[in-house]
């Protein structure tokens, strides 16, 4: 029987990673702002589901939940860092406090919260965290640019990550979801600009249109995503990255064939910056 610790349990895909855990039988510590949400989203698991508040940007929040956690359980294996929220619009329209507030919860939390649970994971040798990235975290998308950039940063943090911990049998998995069908795009979940520029504003506009449109429309199943997850997690040699949904897996294919085309155009200006050599040899 595994214990899980997952932020952003209340609901969309961290909920349905929950449940999917425990209906397999694994123990669950669920966090989030308001642990009622949790509780009402995820009845009948009686002893096995233990319900926390957590703001992932307030340290002290981390530190408790995670030491609670530990004295109801006795240990963490799985960590599931899934809180974090859309900050939308174009890079000129986002003023310096609202880019801070997605980093604060987006990349610094998954930080906080993962340092909180590294002790207890190298003290036991073994354990497994997965960081929930998106298709954002591989391309970059137009009237994105910031939720994209801590989506790279998370892919690159997590992967340097697996390097550092595996000596201690701990394991990273950053996970890259395409669209579900979840309340991710609406306004209890996304922040759009909070600068007004003349020039962006029918671009602003017609971007925030297609995704309302697209709202609730996504080919992803968050059911499913959460089986997904356990079926990932039990595995022997999980991935370093996982794309999930069709979209995702064409996503991150297309991405591989478009570097590899792009080194191979570029390649003879590229190694045109080697030392020479001669110059080496002293020659």
């Amino acid at each position: 029987m595994r214990t899980w610790f997952i932020t952003g349990a209340s609901r969309g895909l961290g909920r349905e990673i929950a449940r999917a855990a425990l209906k397999g039988g694994d123990q669950v510590v669920a966090t989030a702002r308001n642990p009622e949400w949790i509780k009402s989203g995820l009845p009948g698991f009686g002893d096995r589901l233990l319900a926390l508040a957590l703001d992932v940007t307030n340290q002290d929040a981390i530190e408790a939940a995670v030491d609670k956690a530990v004295k109801h359980f006795g240990r963490i294996d799985v960590l599931i860092n899934n809180a974090g929220y859309g900050q939308l619009g174009a890079f000129e329209e986002l003023s310096v406090s609202a880019i801070e507030k997605q980093f604060a919860t987006n990349l610094f939390g998954v930080f906080a919260v993962t340092r909180a649970v590294l002790p207890v994971m190298r003290s036991q040798r073994a354990g497994h965290i997965l960081t929930v990235s998106s298709t954002a975290g591989i391309i970059g998308f137009d009237g994105a640019s910031i939720y994209c950039a801590t989506k790279f940063a998370l892919e690159g943090w997590s992967e340097s990550l697996s390097l550092e911990l595996a000596q201690f049998g701990i394991r990273t998995t950053v996970v890259e979801p395409g669209g579900f069908r979840t309340d991710f795009l609406d306004s209890s979940s996304v922040a759009y600009s909070d600068i007004s520029i003349p020039d962006y504003a029918a671009y602003s506009s017609k971007r925030k249109d297609a995704l309302d449109e697209y709202n609730h429309n996504q080919g992803g199943d968050p059911v499913k995503f959460g089986k997904t997850i356990t079926i990932l997690v039990a595995t022997q040699e999980p991935p370093v990255r996982f794309a999930v949904g069709s979209d995702a897996y064409g996503v991150v294919s297309n991405k591989a064939n478009i570097l590899r085309a792009e080194a191979n155009r570029w390649r003879g200006l590229s190694i045109t910056t080697d030392i020479a050599v001669e110059q080496q040899s002293g020659g």
